[in-house]
C-alpha cells in the first residue's frame, strides 16, 4: 500500500515517514501543494495525510482538486487550527478525517489503518484466501491462526494479492505499492519478492497460492484440495 504525506515541518514529517514505513505502507513525501497535486496526479495513493498550512497555500485546495477531478482517495488533514469551524470547512471540502496538531504519532497511524480499510468497498477487518488471513488493522498475517511474519515489501505484495483475490494484479500495479519516487526498481523486483512470497507461505503450510499469469501479471487463489503451494518459481 502507497501513502502521500504532505508535511513541510521536516522533524514532523521524519517521524510521520517512520512511523507509516514501521507498519509495511510505501510512503512519499512532499512539502508543496503543486508537488502534493503533482503526486496524486500520478500515482494512485490509497491514503493521503496533508498538512493544512503549506508554504505555497492552503492544503484544502489539494482536497477540492482532487474531488473535483472525481478522486475518492481518502485524505487525512493535519492542522493546527483545532477550532470547530476549521475542522467543518476541511470536512466539507471532501477531506475523510481531520486531526489537530499537536498529535500522537501512534494516533496518526491508527487514523490512517482506518482510512486504509475503506478502498474497494470493504465491509470486513481482515482480507482472507484459503488459511491465510490478514488484519488491516494490525497488518498481521496468520495460517490458521499462527502468525507470519514478512519482511515489509513482501508484506505489501500479499496485501496487493489478498484485495484481489482470484483477479490479475499486473507487475506494474505491485511495482506502484512497493516503491516510493526516491527508491530504484531493479527489473526483475516483483518476481524476487513474489518467490520469496511463494517460500514462506508454502513453509507455513498456506492453503493458497500464487500462479503467474503469463504477460498479465498474478493472482492469488485457493489451492485446490491436497495441492501443494511449495514452488520455487519465478
Amino acid at each position: 500500500m502507497r501513502v502521500l504525506v504532505v508535511e513541510d515541518d521536516e522533524h514532523l514529517a521524519a517521524l510521520i515517514l517512520a512511523a507509516l514505513k514501521r507498519i509495511g505502507l510505501t510512503v512519499d513525501h512532499v512539502t508543496r501543494l503543486d508537488e502534493a497535486l503533482a503526486a496524486a496526479r500520478a500515482v494512485a495513493y490509497q491514503a493521503i495525510v496533508l498538512d493544512r498550512l503549506l508554504p505555497d497555500g492552503d492544503g484544502i485546495e489539494v482536497v477540492r482538486k482532487i474531488r473535483d477531478a472525481r478522486g475518492t482517495t481518502p485524505i487525512l488533514i493535519l492542522s493546527t487550527r483545532a477550532e470547530l469551524e476549521s475542522r467543518i470547512g476541511g470536512l466539507d471540502a471532501g477531506a475523510d478525517d481531520y486531526l489537530a496538531k499537536p498529535f500522537d504519532v501512534g494516533e496518526l497511524v491508527a487514523r490512517v489503518r482506518a482510512l486504509l480499510r475503506r478502498p474497494g468497498g470493504l465491509v470486513s477487518a481482515t482480507l482472507s484466501c484459503g488459511n491465510v488471513s490478514f488484519a488491516l488493522s494490525t497488518r498481521e498475517v496468520t495460517i490458521d491462526g499462527r502468525p507470519l511474519p514478512l519482511p515489509r515489501r513482501e508484506l505489501a505484495v500479499l496485501e496487493q494479492l489478498m484485495r484481489n483475490v482470484g483477479r490479475v494484479v499486473s507487475k506494474p500495479s505491485i511495482e506502484e505499492a512497493l516503491y516510493g519516487f526516491s527508491e530504484e526498481v531493479s527489473s526483475n523486483s516483483v518476481e524476487v519478492h513474489i518467490h520469496y512470497l511463494r517460500k514462506h507461505l508454502a513453509e507455513a503450510g498456506a492453503t493458497a497460492k500464487i500462479e503467474t499469469r503469463r504477460g498479465s501479471g498474478y493472482a492469488l487463489v485457493p489451492a485446490a484440495e491436497g495441492e501443494s503451494t511449495n514452488r520455487a518459481q519465478f
